[in-house]
């Protein structure tokens, strides 16, 4: 068969492409198939995440943040501002451009690494004389064969009981990027990441948001003193959070969306917005594999039953990213790819789960890694915590962004760093001094005892590791 590979990669997702990209460099002949489309038709490697996931919610993010700082904050620097104006189909289209070069990075990328690209669903045909094939649908069906394959075919939202998707009234993360002018008024459902980012992106631009959670704590997964600290900025800002509620029916009519619900003290309540966003989680994404061809074993949820390798139940037949266990997020789905091409290769490919990173880009934005204060009490283990707010840090003040802190939890008696969280400026790019340190299994006393530039926010780090020890220098 002249489409004979040593590894297939179903879907180019951050963790399908990157598995193909490393597989490649390791001497591998890849193909790697995904049927993304973008609006012309053509190919738009990437996944949930380029296309309508971590990358354009941040574009929409970055834009909506301008327009917020010179509606309210430039005057603070002496800049007047007249006559300001938000052209939303512009922001959109900027949003389109960013996630087009996204794809057509990828797409370099697997020309660069001499990995073929396929443009179409990809599924199981049936195990053969040691390999497996896999058929192509789309423009050009094909049949590929080869020894190892890898699944990275990613999630997709997860759907209300009652309450379908049409992207148009009720919107999962594909519709609520795809918004062509601000609502007057927007519901979302689910206090997650998607809910929260988007919710943050309208009500900057004039929305009234209302955010109905389920659970009766706010951001239960991050740690408390962090998620109140959240809750609090949050509602400072406008937006509405009901939390303990009890969704009942959710009826879409010509104009809008009617969301009945139980409040916490079990009051019957009505919503009525423009708009409903709904981002309850989301779905490992299986249907269409035709897993059942090869016996490729899956769970209850229908995610790829794994090892702590990514090995399935099939000789040389593996899955990363969400489609298997542990966290859906991008990074770990790329670090699992990477880990995976490793294996094949007879090296020893490693993902450390404890070690993952996770933010949320609203305003603070939110990032943290490790255990939460929470968690450890749970577990019973001795613990030191130290914070420090950025109001005392000389370059948060120039920034005009003095919001949150920085919070260290370290092993009392060992004083190795057992957890990082931020809340603030640009958390999310601080967060990677304590992944790295905590790598190491570095003490707090060691971030203590580096030098940090400057005026920088990552003096708020060393700082937050000296109040380990009661000793911080600036507050």
């Amino acid at each position: 068969m002249s489409n004979q590979f040593d590894v297939i990669v179903i879907g180019a997702g951050p963790g399908g492409y990157i598995a193909a990209i490393r597989a490649a460099q390791l001497g591998f002949k890849v193909a790697c198939i995904d049927e993304w489309k973008n609006s012309k038709g053509g190919p738009a490697p990437g996944g949930t995440c380029t296309n309508v996931g971590c990358i354009p919610s941040k574009a929409l993010l970055q834009s909506s943040e301008h327009y917020d700082q010179a509606a309210h904050h430039f005057a603070d620097h002496g800049i007047t501002v007249e006559g300001l104006k938000m052209d939303v189909s512009k922001m959109v289209a900027r949003k389109d451009t960013v996630v087009k070069q996204n794809n057509d990075g990828i797409l370099y990328l697997f020309k660069k690494n001499k990995v073929s690209f396929f443009h179409g669903r990809g599924s199981f045909v049936k195990a053969a004389d040691g390999a497996y094939e896999v058929a192509v649908s789309g423009d050009k069906p094909e049949t590929l064969s080869a020894k190892h394959i890898v699944v990275a075919t990613g999630s997709s939202a997860r759907q209300l009981p009652g309450a379908a998707f049409d992207e148009k009234l009720i919107l999962s993360n594909e519709g609520a990027l795809a918004v062509t002018e601000a609502p007057k008024k927007l519901g979302v459902i689910g206090s997650g990441v998607i809910g929260l980012e988007m919710g943050s992106v309208w009500r900057r631009l004039g929305a009234e948001v209302t955010v109905l959670e389920a659970l009766p704590t706010f951001l239960a997964a991050v740690d408390e003193q962090v998620a109140k600290e959240a809750q609090k900025l949050f509602v400072k800002q406008g937006l509405k959070l009901e939390l303990g509620v009890k969704i009942g029916e959710v009826k879409a009519g010509k104009k809008g969306v009617t969301v009945s619900y139980a409040n916490a003290k079990g009051e019957e309540q009505k919503l009525e917005v423009d708009k409903l966003i709904v981002s309850i989680g989301r779905v490992p994404n299986t249907h269409g594999l035709n897993a059942e061809a090869v016996g490729l074993k899956l769970d209850e949820r229908g995610a790829i039953v794994v090892d702590d390798d990514c090995k399935t139940n099939l000789p040389n037949v593996w899955a990363v990213g969400d489609v298997v266990r542990g966290p859906m997020l991008a990074h770990k789905a790329e670090e699992e790819g990477v880990a995976v091409a490793e294996r094949i290769a007879g090296q020893h490919g490693h993902v450390d789960f404890n070690l993952i990173p996770w933010v949320i880009y609203t305003n603070p934005e939110i990032a943290w890694v490790g255990k939460t204060e929470q968690a450890l009490k749970a577990e019973g283990r001795a613990y030191k915590a130290g914070s420090f707010p950025f109001i005392a840090n000389g370059r948060a003040r120039a920034l005009g962004d003095t919001t949150g802190f920085v919070k260290f939890l370290a092993d009392a008696s060992t004083d190795e760093i057992l957890g990082v969280h931020i809340i603030g400026p640009f958390a999310s790019e601080l967060i990677a001094e304590a992944c790295v340190a905590m790598a190491f299994k570095a003490s707090a006393e060691d971030i203590a005892r580096i030098c940090h530039a400057h005026p920088s926010l990552s003096e708020s780090t060393k700082e937050a590791a000296l109040a380990v020890d009661k000793r911080t220098l600036n507050f």
